[in-house]
């Protein structure tokens, strides 16, 4: 436990205290941090935003994490199954059931944890320690196409991409019901967000839909083709049915970065298995 008081020079926003006493943590390690609960103002936890007066004291659970701290530990019985390789990038075919990368320090059984164990020269690339150079993320539940870059600079360029719209993503889901093409621009979370989406065939009761994503909200997808009307099969937080997957049908099938190939990852067995079964 650490304990200080706060002067009347640090007066103010209680995440701009924490900072100014710890430089080198990010504002977004510092909004994980208090998010966990590290930090108390006069005995009741503190939130980020908490404006705190001369005198408060502050109580620290421990210093926030170094950089180095959140790098990924390195973990070599992860499962890593590598699309694509070249001196900017590696891309590989994330599982169902796997983390993209650890959120607190020591975690493994995570792509980034098996990245660094593989390709060392991914750890400490990007913005967040934690992601081992992973220019974009998958939920654990989703499968397919995840890039991670191999060098700073790569990251920059191939994040650029991702962002401003070079980069094109495409996705396969299983969704309930007969669907039909279609598209949804809602706000995620007060943020724009659109998906494109068309039916590949219908499967049984369900649907097979290529998606196509023009930004990247947390769960896009997922929360589009459940306002739609047709959840993610699998995909019980947002009303899908229950189908004995591990995660929901929901499948980066395909990336295309500028400058290079396409990359594609195959159908996992279990998600081709259950088309299978649906189609009889």
């Amino acid at each position: 436990m650490i304990r200080f008081v706060v002067t009347s020079d640090e007066a103010g926003r209680i995440d701009r205290i924490v900072q100014r006493r710890y430089p080198y943590a990010s504002r977004r390690t510092l909004a994980r941090y208090f998010a966990d609960g590290n930090v108390r103002v006069d005995g009741a936890v503190a939130r980020k935003g908490t404006c705190v007066a001369a005198g408060a004291v502050i109580d620290l659970r421990a210093p926030p994490p170094a950089p180095d701290d959140l790098r990924p530990v390195a973990d070599g019985g992860a499962p890593l199954a590598v699309l694509y390789a070249d001196a900017d990038l590696v891309a590989v075919a994330k599982p169902a059931g796997m983390p993209s990368h650890p959120l607190a320090a020591g975690e493994t059984g995570t792509v980034a944890n098996a990245l660094v164990a593989r390709f060392p020269d991914c750890a400490g690339v990007g913005d967040d320690p934690r992601e081992a150079g992973l220019i974009h993320r998958l939920d654990t539940g989703t499968t397919g196409v995840l890039v991670a870059a191999r060098s700073a600079a790569a990251w920059r360029r191939l994040r650029a991409a991702m962002t401003d719209g070079r980069a094109r993503k495409h996705y396969l889901a299983l969704v309930a019901g007969a669907a039909r093409d279609g598209e949804a621009s809602s706000p995620i979370r007060g943020q724009p967000a659109h998906t494109a989406w068309s039916v590949v065939r219908r499967v049984g009761e369900w649907t097979l839909l290529a998606c196509t994503p023009t930004t990247g909200r947390m769960h896009q997808i997922r929360i589009h083709l459940s306002r739609a009307g047709h959840p993610i099969v699998g995909d019980v937080r947002y009303g899908g049915p229950p189908a004995g997957l591990v995660g929901h049908f929901l499948h980066a099938a395909r990336l295309v970065l500028p400058g290079r190939p396409p990359i594609e990852a195959p159908m996992p067995c279990d998600r081709a298995a259950l088309l299978a079964a649906a189609d009889r």
